[in-house]
């Protein structure tokens, strides 16, 4: 690969499981999350050569998974994923409670827009800062955090049961 700077193969391999990690979440669904690995792996490797030594690779390829997942989306906008148990692995299984509030979380996170979603699960699971994600999903800084705002609220109120606000009033 010509021009692809040194190292830039090992980071990209290094970035796997969190991809893994926040495709799953985006996803709901095991063998969709894998898909959308695959994809986003394939385009960042062909894409290598144009990655900016010293910038990071993590935010680079949660932009190129956004990307895909969107045109995913734009191709088949119906696709919906159940919540699949063997989704998440882990100590938890033998706690039936964890168990459930974690089904309940998840079917919670199903339900809102994916916008929402994609927001929450960048600055609440990938841990990034409110400028890396506008700027990997190249929105303004002001729509990330109200996105943010209105997915931990819906989130907050699915979880304990709340019916949801509306947003609007309805004048006539």
């Amino acid at each position: 690969m010509p021009d692809q700077a040194p190292g830039a193969d090992a980071l990209l391999l290094a970035c796997v499981p969190r991809l893994r990690r926040y495709a799953r979440a985006l996803t709901g669904n095991a063998a969709s999350a894998d898909d959308l690995v695959q994809d986003t792996l394939e385009r960042g490797w062909a894409r290598l050569a144009s990655w900016q030594a010293g910038t990071d690779m993590r935010a680079w390829l949660f932009s190129i998974m956004h990307n895909v997942r969107i045109d995913q989306l734009r191709r088949n906008p119906a696709q919906v994923e159940e919540f699949n148990a063997d989704t998440h692995t882990g100590a938890v299984h033998d706690d039936a409670t964890v168990r459930l509030q974690l089904r309940d979380m998840e079917t919670a996170l199903r339900l809102l827009p994916e916008d929402q979603r994609t927001v929450l699960l960048l600055v609440g699971l990938e841990e990034l800062r409110y400028e890396e994600v506008a700027a990997m999903l190249e929105i303004p800084l002001g729509t990330v955090m109200s996105r943010l705002a209105r997915a931990r609220e819906k989130l907050r109120a699915l979880m304990e049961g709340r019916p949801l606000r509306a947003p609007l009033k309805v004048v006539k």
